[in-house]
């Protein structure tokens, strides 16, 4: 079998170094080159043909975001962003993504000795993952005003329906683009994207930026709200639970499942167990099978789930779990599916009360 050709780009020699070792460990995979910034990647590419990028941020001469906006519209690949674990760097990855990187790893600690068998597994399954798929260049999200409520009824309402969504690889603007597609006032929304501690405020202020619904990071203990959506933050499981005010979440520090912390099959279980038949479930793209089990438990609980289709996600294992766990009731484009929950609202009867 041919093994995965990656180029390593990265303006500290340190890290090359490092990057090139953990890489090139690995049986399937070989480094064809470390170039230390945009201008000498470019070079490299022409030449060494590879597979796959991992691509740093802050470089000299060109700007990692620079590079990557014009790979993705001279010649699209897959790149996986190596991100410092800052603020601006959260920032800059969400950028990244938006402009077509497959997914990202933070930059690890130099002196990190314990978790480097981690790092490196984390590291060389996203590069195996990015190898797999064939990206193309996206157009910048645009910024949208909030229009008046339509579908709840008007401004005060609070709906007995919930929504819940799931997803990894490919998540970060699959999310972008099923919420901006939502009514200003659609029901709660609880969110399950594996990304880890530091960058899920970022993604959730971007994502609030972009759609008519209020997004932000949750806390523990908010109640939910229609035209508003819950991010999970990093490092912590989001749960929903049932309180004498309505539907609350609940944050758990609790052990990863299915290896990932936040997991989609602690959110999608707790939706079963609190409000089966008021939720609808959404499977989107990502790696792995996480949430299919529990999905399949939101079903008999009496939810109604829909999931992506193989041809519009980026990674089509979790849908294609879900499918194949009997979770589904409509397997759909991205591009239909905000279309098919407020149909499937509508056509249930949509309920609305006042409050306050």
């Amino acid at each position: 079998m041919d093994k995965i050709k990656v180029l390593v780009v990265d303006d500290s020699a340190m890290m090359r170094s490092l990057l090139t070792r953990v890489i090139g460990s690995q049986p399937d995979m070989e480094v064809v080159g470390a170039a230390s910034d945009g201008l000498v990647a470019n070079d490299m590419i022409k030449d060494r043909n590879p597979h796959v990028l991992t691509l740093d941020i802050e470089m000299p001469r060109m700007d990692g975001l620079v590079f990557l906006e014009q790979l993705m519209s001279s010649r699209p690949m897959p790149v996986v962003m190596v991100s410092t674990l800052t603020e601006a760097g959260a920032e800059a990855t969400m950028r990244a993504l938006e402009l077509g990187a497959v997914d990202f790893v933070t930059k690890p600690k130099l002196d990190l000795q314990k978790g480097m068998a981690a790092y490196a597994a984390e590291l060389t399954d996203k590069i195996r993952t990015a190898s797999r798929v064939r990206p193309k260049a996206r157009a910048p999200a645009p910024q949208v005003a909030r229009p008046a409520a339509r579908l709840l009824g008007g401004q005060g309402s609070v709906s007995d329906k919930l929504i819940l969504i799931g997803a990894s690889t490919g998540g970060t603007e699959a999310i972008r683009e099923l919420l901006s597609g939502l009514p200003a006032d659609c029901p709660g929304i609880l969110i399950t994207q594996h990304m880890p501690a530091g960058f899920t405020k970022s993604f959730a202020d971007r994502l609030n930026k972009y759609c008519k619904l209020a997004v932000k990071e949750a806390e523990d203990g908010e109640r939910v709200l229609p035209g508003h959506a819950y991010v999970a933050p990093g490092s912590h499981h989001l749960l929903l639970k049932r309180s004498l005010v309505g539907y609350v979440t609940s944050l758990s520090a609790g052990p990863p499942v299915n290896r990932h912390c936040p997991s989609v099959e602690v959110l999608f279980r707790s939706g079963a167990e609190v409000a089966g038949p008021h939720i609808i479930g959404v499977m989107l793209t990502g790696m792995g099978r996480d949430g299919a089990t529990a999905m399949r438990e939101m079903r008999d609980a009496g939810a109604y789930n829909i999931v992506q289709d193989e041809a519009s996600s980026v990674v089509f294992g979790m849908p294609r779990e879900a499918i194949a766990a009997g979770a589904a009731h409509e397997v759909a484009p991205l591009t239909e599916i905000a279309g098919r929950i407020v149909g499937h609202l509508l056509k249930s009867g949509q309920r609305a009360v006042r409050v306050g």
